[in-house]
């Protein structure tokens, strides 16, 4: 049996290291006779104690910031022209307790049976120029990183809590709107810089006004089920899988199912059309933005049961960004850039600061630069969502083991052979297991052991 003594400081420090991936070895564990691995390391912590079950060493073994920004934040300029929309109503949709309020959505009747949708954005490259200290922190860390015990920022605190929409009476934004007649087609498209008054919802409420027949909301859930339609028609796919919230601390983990009332598609379908839009914008203007293009699925998966989406999901090639036009597959567009949260992905700053530059006839960012800040920025936001992914799963894990009792509701989604892939729907979380059951079964299971440093768990099924 492996003795695990006492670490003197020294020790423990080399073992950190290790474990946080910052060293390749560790005389401490080879002395031991233990594998000289990250996770190996990362057991040794925690079977001395020295580490306890709520560390997590993802992000540091991805390199991902885990320091806040602390950088000085411009104020807005007082003096530059913006259209007053003070008067309509608009709302900033999101998760109950969302610290970075970035889009909002309003209505406008144009008559004639056109319909305005507005989407307003916080208009962060008002604050970030291109190459500023600011610009270049944010595409050094490429997105925010959202673990479950905390949020490290792309941009400073004190930018969101200038430029978030609803955090003060009025507030700046780089706002799109499409002219959409009753079936969802655009009739005008065009990007403004605006001052707007948002009054901060959440889904749950915006829900209860849309079934209480109240607008904007009666006509916002029209308008996108008429985009959706039209998507629908050109080749969108549709995946509906699980989707949880991870919270944790030193005391515990939670897990919670996110509820997925039609507000929350609505609000999707809207920022959807404003990546459309801000795309058709750039196009027609020969203006570069970083993209979003993705390939046509490799193969047609039909149904809506959970091994259905499962199955489709796999087919879907990963999206792509470049300086050119192209099309988007698995959204049904023919050309699309994500443009609505420049607080939080940096690829959207870039898109704030191209359409500011062709706004104020100023010279934009070239393909060939552009190029150079993708590839950039996409391997460090791809590091992030890493950790945020290995993060979620090791507090799901911990979630798990403090409940190991518990009988979890489970479908088979996929199998190779005698090996299945279950899917726990509370928890968004799968596991394989050997059983001839066929995909689409329910099952009933439960946890017999999980290994946080390999963010593995062995599942059996019951009755």
């Amino acid at each position: 049996m492996t003795e695990f003594p006492e670490l003197t400081p020294a020790q423990r420090t080399e073992v950190e290291l290790l474990a946080r991936g910052r060293a390749d070895k560790s005389r401490t564990l080879r002395e031991a006779g233990l594998p000289e691995t990250p996770e190996s390391a990362h057991a040794y912590l925690l079977k001395l104690g020295v580490w306890d079950e709520a560390r997590t060493p993802y992000a540091d073994r991805l390199r991902a910031a885990l320091h806040g920004v602390d950088l000085p934040v411009p104020d807005f300029d007082p003096a530059e022209e913006r259209l007053d929309l003070t008067h309509l109503p608009t709302f900033a949709i999101d998760d109950e307790g969302n610290q970075d309020p970035d889009d909002a959505v309003g209505v406008e009747d144009l008559g004639g049976g056109l319909t305005r949708l507005w989407v307003h954005v916080a208009d962060v490259a008002a604050l970030v120029a291109p190459d500023s200290p600011l610009d270049l922190e944010a595409r050094a860390r490429g997105a925010t990183l959202y673990l479950p015990d905390q949020t490290i920022g792309m941009l400073p605190d004190e930018l969101v809590q200038k430029a978030g929409l609803g955090l003060h009476e009025i507030s700046p934004a780089l706002s799109l709107y499409l002219d959409l007649d009753a079936d969802g087609n655009a009739e005008a498209i065009d990007v403004v810089l605006t001052r707007v008054r948002v009054q901060r919802l959440a889904y749950q409420e915006a829900q209860r006004r849309l079934e209480a027949g109240e607008e904007p909301f009666v006509t916002l859930a029209r308008l996108a089920r008429a985009s959706r339609r039209l998507r629908e028609a050109e080749g969108a796919l549709s995946i509906d899988l699980p989707e949880v919230r991870v919270k944790a601390d030193e005391t515990g983990a939670q897990v919670f199912p996110l509820p997925k009332p039609e507000m929350r598609t609505v609000v999707q379908e809207c920022m959807t059309l404003a990546g459309w839009g801000a795309a058709i914008f750039a196009d027609d203007n020969e203006l570069p933005l970083p993209f979003a293009t993705q390939d046509y699925p490799t193969r047609e998966v039909r149904g809506d049961t959970l091994s259905a989406m499962w199955a489709r999901r796999k087919t879907l090639a990963r999206t792509r960004f470049q300086p050119s036009p192209g099309p988007h597959h698995g959204m049904g567009l023919d050309l699309y850039a994500q443009v609505t949260s420049p607080m939080r992905r940096y690829l959207d700053l870039v898109v704030h600061q191209q359409l500011r530059a062709f706004l104020a006839e100023r010279e934009p960012m070239s393909s060939k630069v552009m190029a150079s800040h993708i590839a950039e920025s996409q391997l460090n936001a791809d590091a992030t969502r890493q950790a945020e992914r290995l993060s979620r799963r090791h507090h799901t894990l911990r979630f798990i083991a403090a409940q190991p009792d518990r009988l979890w509701d489970a479908v088979v989604v996929d199998r190779r052979g005698p090996q299945a892939t279950l899917l726990i729907p509370d928890l968004a979380f799968d596991v394989p297991l050997s059983t001839p059951a066929a995909p689409g079964t329910e099952l009933k299971v439960q946890f017999v052991d999980v290994n946080l440093p390999q963010l593995t768990a062995r599942a059996r099924t019951t009755g």
